[in-house]
């Protein structure tokens, strides 16, 4: 009968666990299927230095698991405590655990696995003359043949938890989770070679890159080779190499709130970011292929994420995720391993820190259009180890076009090769202060002379020539305007091929940044680093809802940033909340579910980041309805100037919607469509 409907339940007495139940309570945590086997020991096998690890299986796991590595092994006298429970090499104080900087340190793996499983242990640490193997079942200790390292074997998994095997999954897929699990090992440990037999069969193998003190191969070459080897030619060819550091940051890491401007740079000189980031076309409609390690520990962490997710914030379209393997390493002090069994979890002691660091890592790798990202990779000999300086864009930056009609704007020459561009400005509405509103539907329009229209033969005086064709298809990474079609279309002549452009959309990005850009001034070039609040508009009925305690409580916490973002939410009574004013420039609808999102947003997220979302979404808006429209016939200048400005504009390979902007066509993919060659 259920204690809980008992009236009197029966007193139980306080008595304490035996060893193997504690082993196997502590087991239910550490292993959940084969895969956390296989993790554990492949961990323990890396804290030993291991070069080459192989690991052998048998259905799935569940009957065999095998784990060899010619790493230090274990001296003949510490063998019988390998199966104890918090008896372990890694740590030995307090200060060692605020610190931990291997793989494995809990000692409770191998004994929980031991609890659960048939289990032995064979060994030969360096400088012995023999091996010997460890039975975890009987403790009996006999010597054997091997040479230096160290095999783990597991048999039967779950044999004395039968209710715990019924829970696994097929062969199949527990194979699969064991493959997933060395796979992520892998792409940590270049320097280490890989194995995988089941059933006697070969199934992954990822080669070492390099040998120990080998000077030909640098890390970053090696890394690169096993991101290939491991996640295929495909990530690497629709990749962008990231290696950021706060010295090497081209901007600060500051706030963006109503607080005075904070350089972190100076806390997180040891914070460093590198690895590798999709290209927002390469991203998949699953989160598969998002690879996070902190200190050469795989973790699953939600600052880590969002920060990533964030810096592709703008150039993702839908709910696509994106794809990439970034790889953090900072002072272990800084972080704590110690959350969760798994090791899976960690906590940084500065989250702000970290969230910057990678957001802002991303963010500038993903800024640098890809036509001029290749250009300069192309053009520049430098070698691997300074590949981060070989993707800087060598296009200057481009000027910030003023709107005002009836003014010739010109290019920089640098950047259009000496070519001056007249009437720029037609392609923009009237500039109206960000404080003041925006209103792109009443902009007046530029209307366009007969003589400026693509196609006519009389050229102004005003307007140079263009260079000759042969400079500007190698020196423009877009190339030089041909024409323009259906009014939507922009066709230029590049050294690769035809470039195809949506006008509407690279003019939509351009617009937008250049918004971004005016409004990071406003916020930080004044003597009070304040954010604007946007503009908002009284509700002739307040809108109530049932809220909960936390809501009224970050409602409270958060006034002054629900003010910013042109929400007034204030108590109706103990457990009511009212929407008083709504911001103007957001679409009609409901203001309360407005409410509720934006309060468990503000509840999960720093206020910071909330705000500078809601920002950009505004800005996005304002760039739609500024950007140039469908059907409207540009000159030959307009088209070049969109072009140069293209390149020069940060993330100009996405709209605001994440649609692409440009695509190319090569000559081979032209010259297939005709059959030429065969």
């Amino acid at each position: 009968m259920n204690a809980a409907l008992h009236p009197n339940p029966p007193r139980r007495p306080i008595r304490e666990l035996s060893d193997e139940l504690i082993s196997q309570i502590a087991a239910g945590e550490v292993v959940e299927r084969p895969a956390s086997v296989v993790r554990e020991l492949v961990d323990n096998a890396l804290d030993a230095g291991a070069t080459q690890i192989t690991v052998r299986l048998a259905a799935g796991g569940v009957r065999l698991i095998s784990v060899e590595d010619d790493g230090q092994g274990i001296l003949t006298g510490e063998l019988p405590l390998a199966f104890r429970r918090h008896a372990t090499s890694k740590i030995g104080n307090l200060q060692d655990l605020e610190s931990v900087a291997t793989m494995g340190f809990r000692g409770e793996a191998l004994a929980a696995i031991n609890s659960i499983a048939d289990c032995a242990i064979l060994s030969r640490a360096t400088g012995q003359s023999g091996a010997y193997l460890l039975d975890g079942r009987t403790g009996e200790l006999r010597p054997v043949a091997r040479s230096q390292g160290t095999t783990v074997e597991v048999k039967e998994l779950f044999f004395s938890t039968p209710a715990r095997r019924k829970f696994l999954k097929t062969d199949a897929t527990e194979l699969a989770h064991c493959i997933e699990s060395v796979r992520r090992h892998a792409l940590a440990r270049p320097d280490v070679g890989f194995a995988i037999w089941h059933e006697g069969k070969l199934v992954e193998q990822w080669r070492r890159c390099s040998a120990a003190g080998d000077a030909v191969m640098s890390p970053m070459a090696a890394l690169d080779q096993r991101l290939a080897d491991v996640l295929g030619a495909d990530f690497m060819a629709q990749s962008i190499a990231v290696n950021w550091q706060p010295s090497s940051a081209p901007r600060a890491l500051t706030n963006s709130l109503n607080q005075p401007a904070v350089d972190i740079a100076a806390r997180a000189q040891t914070l460093r970011v590198w690895g590798r980031v999709g290209i927002p076309d390469a991203a998949r409609s699953r989160a598969d292929q998002q690879f996070c390690y902190v200190n050469g520990r795989f973790v699953r962490d939600k600052v880590l994420t969002h920060a990533a997710r964030s810096a592709y914030e703008d150039v993702l379209h839908g709910h696509r995720q994106p794809v990439y393997a970034l790889y953090l390493s900072m002072d272990p002090a800084r972080v704590d391993v110690n959350v969760h069994p798994t090791k899976i979890e960690v906590r940084f002691r500065d989250s702000r820190e970290v969230h910057q660091g990678v957001c802002h890592a991303v963010e500038d790798t993903l800024a640098t259009p890809r036509a001029t990202n290749a250009q300069a990779a192309a053009s520049d000999e430098a070698p691997l180890s300074a590949w981060p300086d070989a993707f800087e864009s060598k296009v200057p930056p481009a000027p910030m076009y003023s709107a005002q009609p009836a003014i010739n704007f010109g290019a920089p020459k640098s950047a259009l090769g000496g070519h001056v561009v007249r009437d720029v400005g037609v392609l923009w509405q009237p500039e109206t202060s960000l404080q003041g509103g925006w209103a792109p539907e009443g902009s007046a329009q530029v209307k366009e002379e007969p003589a400026q229209r693509a196609g006519d033969t009389e050229q102004s005086p005003l307007v140079p020539s263009l260079p000759a064709r042969e400079e500007t298809v190698a020196v423009w990474p877009l190339g030089r305007a041909l024409a323009q079609l259906q009014g939507i279309y922009i066709l230029a002549e590049n050294k690769q091929g035809l470039v195809i452009v949506d006008m509407h959309a690279a003019h939509e990005r351009i617009v937008y940044e250049r918004l971004k850009n005016q409004l990071t001034a406003q916020t930080t070039g004044g003597a009070s680093n304040t954010v604007a609040p946007l503009a908002s508009q009284p509700l002739l009925i307040p809108a109530t809802f049932a809220a909960t305690p936390q809501e009224v409580a970050t409602a409270e916490a958060h006034a002054d940033t629900l003010h910013t973002l042109g929400l007034e939410i204030s108590p109706f009574s103990p457990k009511t909340l009212a929407v008083r004013a709504r911001p103007t420039a957001r679409a009609p609808g409901d203001a309360v579910e407005l409410a509720r999102s934006v309060l468990a947003e503000l509840a999960q997220h720093e206020a910071s980041t909330v705000i500078q979302r809601a920002q950009n979404e505004l800005l996005a808006t304002m760039a739609c309805h500024g950007a140039v429209r469908a059907n409207r016939r540009l000159t030959l200048d307009e088209m070049n100037a969109l072009l140069r400005q293209m390149e020069a504009t940060d993330r100009s390979d996405q709209c605001n919607h994440g649609r692409p902007t440009w695509r190319q066509l090569s000559l081979r993919e032209i010259d297939a469509l005709f059959m030429r060659g065969r």
